[in-house]
């Protein structure tokens, strides 16, 4: 089997490149103009690509992914114009693109594409952070860099803001573990969701990734009816829970986590008042 692929996965793929040829064919026989344009949001190996798979089964989105070139140059969004110009050639009512290097540019972006709305997924930092630590690496050398500047040319800084940085300084130390420094960075990269007021924007809905996987139906279909996208049955198709662990993540420092957990529960109280939404 190609890749090591068992005959599920290659089914899947298979299907996945039937449904993008059929859906290319549908849109250049309708040839819409672009209505609105989604940004997809959150912290890496937050369940993002998830969630843009679901929206790439819909035959009225024309959706960017992080490793396309066309929007993307090592997995950071390419300039202005060229987005603009991918928005103006687009033949679907509803343009998604990533958008996570990009997190503390969002308000701006949504003001210039605007119509616009962000989607913002936000998963357990533990889970995040083991998927993290499985997938990439050097988070210590990363804080250690952004503790010193937060200036530094590094998009993980990217907004961050005077009083953020300082809590960065304060817990930094040269012995920091790899999975205390990812924790960190999920955090003041999730913070930004506070610090541009997106609890108490409209255009901005947060979405848990455990919900999202544990019942896809009613998360994907509440997503969709947020965009102004007609949902169908076969969005959820594909979507698992086997990630979700939500246990104790040694190495962690007490500091850290304490912090993480913190923001967690601003993130769980505005799901309760129903902000972001």
């Amino acid at each position: 089997m190609a890749e090591g692929l068992d005959v599920a996965q290659i089914r899947e793929r298979l299907g996945h490149r039937m449904l993008i040829a059929s859906k290319s064919a549908y849109q250049w026989a309708r040839r819409r103009s672009p209505t609105q344009v989604v940004f997809v949001a959150g912290m890496q190996r937050s369940g993002t690509n998830m969630l843009m798979d679901r929206l790439e089964r819909s035959y009225l989105t024309d959706v960017y992914h992080e490793r396309d070139p066309r929007a993307f140059d090592n997995y950071r969004m390419r300039e202005r114009t060229v987005i603009r110009r991918l928005v103006a050639e687009s033949r679907a009512p509803t343009f998604v693109i990533k958008a996570l290097c990009e997190l503390d540019r969002l308000s701006a972006l949504m003001t210039e594409f605007a119509p616009a709305k962000t989607v913002w997924i936000v998963r357990d930092y533990r889970d995040a952070v083991r998927s993290a630590l499985n997938s990439f690496g050097n988070f210590t050398k990363q804080v250690a860099r952004i503790a010193a500047d937060r200036l530094v040319d590094d998009w993980r800084a990217g907004g961050m803001s005077e009083a953020t940085h300082a809590i960065v300084r304060s817990l930094w130390h040269p012995e920091m573990s790899e999975a205390s420094a990812a924790a960190l960075i999920w955090y003041f990269r999730n913070v930004l969701y506070f610090e541009q007021g997106f609890d108490c924007d409209a255009r901005v809905r947060l979405v848990f990734y455990e919900q999202l996987v544990q019942e896809p139906e009613r998360e994907c279909r509440e997503v969709f009816d947020f965009l102004g996208v007609p949902y169908s049955a076969d969005i959820t198709r594909g979507v698992f829970a086997s990630s979700i662990r939500h246990k104790s993540l040694p190495g962690v420092e007490p500091a850290v986590a304490e912090l993480c957990e913190g923001l967690a529960r601003r993130f769980e109280q505005v799901a309760r008042q129903g902000g972001g939404q």
